[in-house]
């Protein structure tokens, strides 16, 4: 704990294939903006046996990893990782205990709060200490994104949050950086489980993962019609890129939930974000902004998409897309 009374801030990480995916790593980066703040330490809980990406953690902020040590489970396993992360939490008393809105973030995180008899906001945006330094003010999407919550814990310990992934940019490494690697022995065959895993099925709704997409290339309402969808799915084609909308399209039909970046969509924070007829709506940009480099086609010069665009093209998307697809499938030829 540190002088001021903050105790350790946890990461808890989720792993994909045997790996740790990379929202963890960028919450790990905000984990230690925050620790830096007030001079506590940051930790990354492995509920697995992910040990050979423990010095890429620390190298990213971590200053302890707990890696549990014991059989890997048959499948998912939510009894055990309640257990386990409930457990370790109340040996070790972290202030703060963060994790991924994914699959482990939805299924696990509100048990554990259960469990440890405090609460948890869900699917955050931000996260910022308050003038004191002590209490993790959380904000949040509500009332279906159109306004934004902040919540807080004033008494209760840990306070415990799940993040929307992409919500933060991944910081540098810092391969010199020196961490404490943890083994925690855990008998998983003593946790009777209620749930068995079957199978798990792949998100087949695009050719590219619209959360993992390097180049993701949007539709907005400029589009018309869900016929003219097909302009930027030939540009999203071309570039290898995960095809997107904001949330007018989705509305309309034209395209499943899956494709919707925004507020109350996905988060995405790919290297190149291509907004093709997207005004730019507030819902919108926080679901992008994050974005390496931005590149808006508007016919509107006042559209707020320009206002984070770093490059901005003010013309006919229907002639300025077809014309940039062709030419980088020239230059591709």
């Amino acid at each position: 704990m540190s002088a001021d009374g903050v105790g350790d801030i946890w990461v808890l990480t989720e792993q994909r294939g045997g790996h740790t995916r990379a929202a963890s790593y960028a919450l790990m980066g905000k984990a230690r903006k925050l620790a830096d703040e007030c001079g506590s330490k940051v930790a990354a809980v492995c509920l697995s046996q992910a040990v050979q990406d423990a010095p890429q953690l620390i190298a990213c902020g971590a200053d302890k990893v707990y890696v549990v040590d014991g059989p890997a489970p048959d499948g998912w396993n939510d009894d055990a990782y309640v257990k386990e992360l409930s457990e370790l939490a109340r040996r070790e008393r972290p202030d703060v205990i963060l994790a991924p809105s994914g699959s482990l973030g939805s299924s696990v995180i509100p048990r554990v709060a259960v469990a440890l008899d405090t609460g948890v906001a869900a699917n955050c945006v931000s996260l910022e200490f308050d003038t004191q330094g002590r209490r993790l003010v959380q904000t949040r999407p509500a009332f279906g994104g159109s306004l934004m919550a902040e919540v807080v814990f004033p008494s209760r310990r840990p306070q415990i949050a799940t993040v929307r992934p992409h919500a933060f940019k991944k910081g540098e490494p810092d391969p010199s950086r020196q961490g404490e690697i943890i083994r925690v022995d855990f008998d998983r065959q003593a946790v009777t489980s209620r749930t068995r895993l079957l199978n798990m099925v792949n998100d087949l709704a695009g050719k590219v993962r619209l959360d993992e997409a390097e180049v993701v290339v949007c539709g907005g309402r400029g589009l018309g019609k869900a016929e003219n969808l097909q302009i930027v799915a030939e540009l999203a084609e071309v570039l290898g890129a995960a095809l997107a909308t904001s949330r007018p399209p989705v509305d309309e039909g034209w395209v499943p939930y899956a494709h919707q970046v925004g507020q109350t969509g996905r988060t995405v924070s790919p290297r190149l974000y291509i907004a093709c007829g997207v005004a730019g709506a507030p819902q919108h940009l926080a679901g992008m902004q994050t974005s390496e480099i931005i590149v808006a086609i508007n016919d509107d010069p006042k559209a707020p998409i320009f206002e984070v665009a770093t490059y901005g093209i003010v013309g006919d998307l229907f002639k300025v897309v077809p014309l940039l697809t062709r030419k980088l499938r020239e230059a591709r030829a």
